[in-house]
């Protein structure tokens, strides 16, 4: 084994494991100034400290467990599972608006009652009547972070146009604190921000879908899974 192929060996024993993640990146006035919402993470984060991202976080187990009102479209429910256990489909679909719901306070569901009572982390959101819905999410991005980095995760991006939402778009009030700053950026303004790298990589990409249209043909893969990266298109 060579001196660089020990390195890399040793760096995957030590890395932490990759989890399964979500991002909602909702878009407002698309046809005319679109702005996208996003928040800054603290300075004490152990992951991306101050920089401004979309909201998102990992999977949880419940997530699993939680039924959508609406499924995801079968294009991007197909490539979502392209690559991955197709049974965690409709769980990072879940988590994704979960973790909006808890660091923005915005609700994607529909008017109606759960059948069985919601899962802790679920029930702020049960409690407001609504049904999580798939419903306008397209799944446009997957990225998975490089080995050495505190935190890894396997994140899906997903677009939503801000017509989904079904509550006040201004109104944050019901939000966590783990974004600070919550606001609508201009797409014309929102690289003069303190962005990661990859959400600058998003943010092109969501830029060439409103040109193009929402609806991906397909969706870029940046695998990191080992410490030789690769890049795929997601059909």
């Amino acid at each position: 084994m060579g001196q660089e192929d020990a390195r890399i060996r040793e760096r995957d024993l030590t890395d932490p494991p990759i989890r399964d993640a979500a991002t909602v990146i909702v878009l407002r006035d698309a046809d005319t100034a679109p702005r996208v919402l996003m928040g800054q993470r603290g300075a004490s984060a152990a992951f991306m400290p101050n920089k401004f991202v979309f909201p998102g976080g990992a999977v949880d187990p419940v997530d699993a467990t939680v039924p959508l009102a609406h499924p995801l479209a079968p294009g991007c429910a197909a490539r979502l599972c392209a690559e991955a256990d197709p049974a965690l489909a409709p769980a990072l679909v879940a988590a994704g608006i979960r973790e909006l719901w808890e660091e923005t306070g915005l609700i994607l569901g529909r008017p109606g009652s759960w059948e069985s009572p919601a899962p802790r982390g679920w029930r702020g959101f049960s409690e407001t009547g609504h049904l999580p819905t798939a419903e306008g999410l397209h799944f446009i991005f997957r990225a998975i972070t490089p080995p050495g980095r505190p935190r890894r995760f396997d994140a899906r991006f997903f677009l939503v146009e801000a017509e989904a939402v079904a509550n006040d778009l201004d109104d944050f009030s019901r939000a966590e604190d783990e974004l600070g700053l919550l606001q609508w950026i201009p797409l014309a303004e929102v690289r003069g921000f303190n962005l990661p790298f990859i959400t600058e990589v998003v943010l092109a990409e969501v830029a060439g879908l409103l040109k193009s249209g929402l609806a991906p043909a397909s969706v870029p893969f940046f695998d990191n899974r080992s410490a030789r990266s690769s890049f795929a298109r997601l059909q």
